[in-house]
């Protein structure tokens, strides 16, 4: 069957889009959803202990966010805003700019005394490439000139940037956060392997695929954009281990389940590697790794969405976000939790 855009369309009202995030970070709430029987319950996220038994394996992803959004201006005083989304080298990276008629190839910006740089290049689908001109450390500069790149249904301001990353972060490279991590704390980890769980570390550097709406009315004619990630072979060597002898694989966040599910070959083994992924899940899709999946709740006919309904049912997707509507679960990045199981 060929799926439409608006087939994965549901109404929101504003009001349940999450400003800020929950505090403590394991006070959001959690939606539980048992595949097999079709039951939900409403629980608090801490309470995600009850769900979990020994020799589960929970995958996350340890991607850092950049404070990726900058402001400059044009040496006639233009302002420009500017979304790191990928790395290409020391000192080039692609971008999103906005306005783009002020950013030809050519065209130089200034963002601070340190830092500013030159578009030396359009893409097919409008990102530019520019290359940075700096001296000392890029990163050191970016988290003192830098803004944390939040969502634009995001309206208030984030009174502390960490709470857009999640408590395992380590690797900077993303220019949006694996939004399920966020609602870890370090003692409910803690709490979790004490219970025999264990934890393997992923990464995908979240990037323009998150910002990216469906365009295409065919959903099948969209286009993901390219993501870097990688999987180690100690993490490659958990999965496996628990695969062959039964346990289950919990992915935590849409991003540690594209993660997985590129780096698993039609055997169901994980391959360790690096590389980039466009893979783009949705229904009908068969799942050669992951057994449950911890995410949010996604933006209406976003490829997030798609992702889940391929776990779930696209029927039933529909169905459980309307109960979380009218439960009045908060929604998207900084909204409540779903674990389905």
């Amino acid at each position: 069957m060929q799926y439409k855009k608006s087939d994965f369309y549901y109404e929101l009202p504003p009001e349940l889009i999450a400003q800020s995030p929950a505090t403590p970070r394991d006070s959001s709430r959690l939606l539980v959803y048992d595949r097999k029987t079709g039951a939900v319950e409403h629980r608090i996220f801490r309470d995600i202990c009850d769900y979990l038994r020994a020799g589960d394996v929970l995958v996350v992803n340890n991607t850092k966010v950049l404070p990726a959004r900058l402001y400059a201006h044009t040496k006639n005083g233009g302002a420009v805003e500017i979304l790191l989304l990928k790395r290409l080298d020391l000192e080039r990276w692609e971008v999103l700019v906005k306005p783009g008629r002020k950013c030809r190839v050519g065209t130089v910006l200034k963002v601070s005394d340190e830092l500013s740089l030159t578009v030396e290049d359009i893409t097919e689908s409008g990102e530019r490439i520019v290359r940075f001109i700096y001296s000392g450390v890029f990163e050191d500069i970016l988290e003192r000139v830098g803004n944390m790149p939040l969502p634009p249904y995001i309206k208030e301001k984030l009174a502390d940037k960490n709470r857009y990353q999640t408590v395992y972060a380590k690797y900077d490279g993303s220019a949006a956060a694996p939004t399920a991590g966020l609602h870890f704390t370090p003692e409910l980890l803690q709490k979790i392997k004490g219970m025999g769980v264990e934890v393997a570390e992923v990464l995908l550097h979240v990037g323009l695929g998150t910002f990216r709406p469906v365009k295409e009315d065919i959903i099948t004619d969209h286009k993901m954009h390219s993501e870097y990630f990688e999987v180690s072979r100690a993490a490659a060597d958990i999965i496996n281990s628990a695969k062959s002898e039964g346990r289950r694989i919990i992915a935590v966040g849409t991003t540690s389940v594209r993660t997985l599910e590129s780096a698993t070959d039609e055997n169901g083994i994980v391959v360790p590697q690096k590389g980039n992924t466009q893979i783009f899940i949705y229904p009908p899709y068969k799942f050669k790794c992951v057994d449950a999946l911890i995410t949010n709740f996604h933006l209406p006919e976003s490829t997030l969405i798609m992702l889940v309904a391929a776990f779930t049912g696209r029927e039933e997707i529909l169905r459980i976000y309307e109960t979380a509507v009218g439960e009045r679960y908060r929604f998207f990045s900084f909204g409540d939790a779903m674990l389905v199981l």
